[in-house]
């Protein structure tokens, strides 16, 4: 054993501010409902049920980020208001129901026959009975709404919401609903006030208390592993309408991730329901990013040159899209398995049999501040078109740290398109082009060996790689990365030409979501700290001889030891790295023997926080590295 004391004066700035800044952000996008184990709520609008204490809040507010990247607000027709939305949103699960608790403060509730002059709820839950991909939006409207020809506007006063859209409300919507539809989804709200009456003084608010049969959306949150039920929630505010007052008048929107109940839109709220997760657990179970970028601190920066040969890329993680496979599609985690799709536009008056499907590798991660993407495809028919429906590459969604689309307010998505050019290399549209211009971007895109472009089809090609860096300080990020989130979505297209003409066609085949604006992009964390992309052998890569046991003490205050197996007589060398994935030490530990091995680390003087160590084993003789392996030390002060 050797003794090593080397750190007995190392100073390392910073690495408490790192220590605390490498927890990831809490989840915007997603909330645990509650089991109430067994405890029932009477449907009656008055949330007194003691459970409801228990439950997780969001709050929503006007001109408020109520979550990243797809919560927004605006008015609607123009108007702003004079009592702004400040709404308080609960859910809990009874069985296979989840419930949703609302408490609105308001001075002036009600409706009329005009669209967006009426207050209101409009949901979404994806239907999960659908064989479609992704899973087709299911509307749950329940507003002061009143489309009948025969009534009257305003409507009367005391008068409810109805149950206004969807498969699960009347149509039309002053209809009777039908047993069936009142068991799927049914709400009693109570108003603290007169609705549609303003004559007599103000209102103070209305709550409502609703009910959802998740079984009739396709979800089982009564199995073990729960469920997760894809929602988002707009809320309609309607001020001084009843009677109109036209200098008071307001009538404006605010939601939380998705705007819409009909259509997918931006982004939405991932609901986890399990029955193990109840009013008494404590804390609730951690919800994880869906998506962790790792860090490539390790390597070197890669060439873009577009031949992913660099080292990196064997070890960054992978997203494989392949257009018509749906067991691929449904292993994807999570939510991402219902919000992939694939899409065949109409080509030459008519959709041809899909003789070529789209099949490629996209592989990611990040290296100081810039976010890397990697590009395998396996094409049998590349060619340079001009039409996007029939071009061969790929659309990927990017969002930006801070800065916000300015009619909905919400983060501002940017689009990044590039295909094969003319010439066999990148041509690249949208704001990548914008970026490639501003040094922002670089782009490179080279065919496989026995690839040649044409738009005939006659001879049959190996595909084309390519690279792309994104200095992701263009975003709107900090120097850093500040808090490491990221949202990010890929779309594939593949355009196949042939002889005759009628046989040609084009897909697009995508991951997370289809474009940066429309629904899903996974809640993604780009890891400085726990994830590092090394060159660690894999089981069965022929250096699994060569392992780190462990270091104990782990944490530890000033010494420690570290423990590994050699799997041949080594030159070992230790390096460390601080927060940012810089060195700051090498050290030479001598020739060590095969085998069981450790090394202690003593004197260590840094401040609290996690220290990364990576043990390099090269051959005595050749000077060839053997092996490569990571551990993580945690001191402790």
């Amino acid at each position: 054993m050797k003794r090593v004391g080397f750190l007995a004066t190392l100073v390392v700035a910073g690495l408490a501010l790192a220590a605390v800044s490498h927890a990831q952000p809490p989840r915007q996008d997603a909330i645990w409902a509650r089991s109430t184990a067994g405890a029932p709520i009477v449907l009656d609008g008055v949330l007194n049920e003691a459970v409801w204490s228990q439950a997780e809040s969001k709050i929503i507010d006007w001109a408020a980020d109520a979550g990243i990247p797809g919560s927004g607000f605006k008015p609607e027709g123009g108007f702003l208001p004079t009592d702004p939305t400040h709404a308080t949103v609960k859910f809990l699960t009874v069985g296979k129901y989840l419930y949703m608790g609302v408490v609105l403060p308001d001075v002036s509730i009600g409706g009329s026959k005009n669209f967006n002059r009426f207050d209101g709820l409009l949901m979404s839950i994806k239907d999960h009975l659908s064989a479609n991909r992704p899973a087709p939006p299911g509307e749950h409207f329940y507003v002061w709404w009143d489309n009948d020809p025969a009534a009257v506007d305003p409507q009367a006063p005391g008068k409810p919401p109805a149950f206004a859209g969807g498969q699960f409300a009347a149509n039309p919507s002053y209809s009777p609903r039908t047993p069936e539809q009142i068991a799927a989804w049914d709400a009693v709200t109570v108003v603290n006030g007169t609705s549609n009456n303003d004559l007599n003084g103000p209102d103070v608010s209305w709550t409502v208390e609703m009910r959802f049969d998740l079984t009739a959306s396709g979800y089982n949150i009564t199995q073990p592993q729960g469920d997760i039920v894809e929602f988002n929630l707009s809320i309609y505010d309607c001020d001084n309408y009843w009677p109109l007052v036209p200098i008071n008048l307001a009538s404006n929107r605010v939601w939380w991730q998705g705007p819409w109940g009909n259509s997918n839109g931006y982004n939405e709220v991932r609901i986890h329901c399990r029955p193990n997760v109840t009013v008494s657990t404590s804390p609730l179970p951690y919800l994880a990013p869906e998506v962790i970028v790792p860090n490539g601190s390790m390597f070197p920066s890669p060439n873009i040159d577009g031949l992913l040969n660099d080292a990196v890329w064997a070890n960054a993680p992978r997203i494989d899209i392949r257009y018509g496979d749906d067991a691929l599609r449904n292993s994807y985690p999570g939510i991402l398995k219902w919000r992939g799709g694939q899409y065949q536009p109409t080509v030459n008056g008519g959709q041809a049999a899909v003789l070529d499907p789209a099949d490629a590798t996209v592989k990611y991660f990040f290296l100081d501040d810039s976010l890397f993407f990697g590009f395998d495809v396996r094409d049998g028919a590349v060619q340079s078109y001009p039409l996007t429906d029939r071009m061969d590459g790929f659309v990927l969604g990017v969002y930006d740290h801070t800065a916000r689309e300015s009619f909905d307010n919400t983060l501002q998505p940017h689009r990044l398109t590039f295909d094969v050019s003319p010439t066999g290399g990148a041509r690249t549209a949208d704001f990548l082009t914008t970026l490639v211009n501003n040094g922002g971007a670089r782009v490179k895109l080279v065919l496989k060996p026995g690839t040649t472009l044409d738009t005939t089809g006659t001879d049959v090609d190996a595909g084309y790689t390519a690279e792309l860096m994104l200095d992701l300080t263009k975003f709107g990020y900090p120097h850093l990365l500040g808090d490491g989130l990221v949202f990010f979505n890929v779309n594939h297209y593949d355009g196949d030409s042939f002889v005759p003409f009628t046989d040609s066609y084009g897909t697009r085949t995508w991951w997370a979501a289809e474009y940066d604006n429309s629904c899903c992009p996974p809640w993604g964390y780009m890891d400085r700290f726990e994830k590092i992309l090394t060159d660690v052998p894999r089981p069965g890569a022929g250096t699994s001889a060569f392992q780190l046991r462990n270091a104990a003490p782990n944490p530890f205050r000033t010494a420690t030891t570290l423990h590994y197996l050699l799997g041949a007589d080594s030159r070992v060398t230790l390096e460390m790295y601080d927060a940012q994935g810089r060195v700051v030490h090498r050290g030479d530990l001598g020739v060590q023997a095969a085998g069981e091995r450790t090394s202690f680390v003593a004197g260590f003087q840094g401040k609290t926080g996690v220290y990364l160590y990576r043990l390099r084993m090269n051959d005595p003789q050749s000077g060839a590295e053997q092996a490569s392996l990571i551990g993580r030390l945690l001191v402790v002060r």
